[in-house]
């Protein structure tokens, strides 16, 4: 018997196709909604009860698929994500992140959607004033792409649809696309399976919170489940690691022996962050187990990129 139905924009990417896997298990009824210009059908090999549609949310007509469907749920996660992306193109970020954001919450709306559940940024915080970042912190952030999520939560939170936002921290996990835009930790994954030399911007003192893709995709389906709404949380490990730290033990892991590049910094660019978790723990009530940097390392290293 299955549960209620959950309508994923972005489920064959990399976020989306780890919650497809858990709720496949779950026995929800699936349907993905995805342009596959960085998903693939591939990440969803896994999961026999799903519809899946290839659309863009920017240009099709996403009627239709919540008139053949009546989903129950929503969780948003097709978006442009690359800070520098959208530095240089900060028109299609804001046509992507904001305005295909707005399209769909109005048939959230139309056809009385349980709950919206999406995936905003820690980059809507910007340069941080102190750490661990909590969701009270100013909002000033440095890109169009912070600016883009930070102004979709606005629209989010006066749209009159039920809401959960999630603000991760990075991001990392089989699946990932391996290409200079993506998270540093699977671009040292690709960079190191291929003994390539591994670049690094700045000096490497900068501190990242790197959260494992398992466990968001699990924070997601519950997030289906709880009598939770129309809040804001952070998802996080709560635990600063230095990307010069991140890199040697990447290298022990994977037996890399060469030595990073060094390179300028980069326009755009955070120098630390660390997302404070206190209150999803608290709200959700539950004791929030999370995979170790170095386990999901492990994991990482040996999974092959289709």
């Amino acid at each position: 018997m299955f549960k209620n139905k959950v309508l994923i924009t972005g489920g064959a990417g990399f976020i989306g196709s780890h919650i497809v896997d858990v709720l496949s298990l779950k026995k929800y009824q699936i349907v993905v909604l995805d342009n596959l210009s960085s998903g693939s059908k591939l990440n969803l090999a896994n999961c026999k009860n799903l519809n899946f549609y290839k659309l863009s949310l920017e240009c099709d007509d996403l009627n239709t698929v919540f008139e053949n469907e009546r989903p129950d749920y929503v969780i948003h996660l097709a978006a442009q994500t690359s800070v520098n992306y959208s530095l240089s193109y900060p028109e299609y970020d804001a046509n992507i992140n904001i305005l295909s954001s707005i399209k769909l919450l109005e048939l959230c709306k139309k056809y009385n959607i349980k709950k919206f559940i999406t995936a905003s940024s820690a980059a809507v915080y910007g340069n941080p004033s102190y750490l661990p970042i909590d969701e009270e912190h100013q909002k000033e952030p440095m890109s169009p792409y912070g600016l883009s999520k930070l102004t979709m939560e606005k629209y989010i939170q006066l749209s009159n649809v039920p809401y959960i936002i999630f603000r991760f921290s990075n991001a990392y996990g089989p699946r990932q696309k391996s290409s200079k835009e993506s998270g540093v930790i699977a671009i040292f994954d690709k960079a190191m399976k291929k003994n390539e030399q591994i670049c690094i911007y700045g000096d490497g003192n900068q501190i990242r919170d790197f959260v494992y893709v398992e466990d968001i995709a699990q924070i997601c389906a519950m997030a289906l489940e709880v009598d939770v709404k129309n809040e804001i949380f952070n998802f996080s490990t709560n635990k600063g690691v230095k990307l010069n730290d991140l890199f040697n033990t990447m290298s022990k892991i994977y037996e890399y022996k060469k030595q990073p590049l060094y390179l300028p910094e980069r326009v755009g660019d955070i120098k630390d962050s660390i997302l404070a978790n206190d209150k999803i723990k608290k709200i959700f009530n539950f004791e929030l187990k999370q995979t170790e940097l170095e386990v999901g390392l492990n994991k990482l290293k040996l999974y092959d990129e289709k």
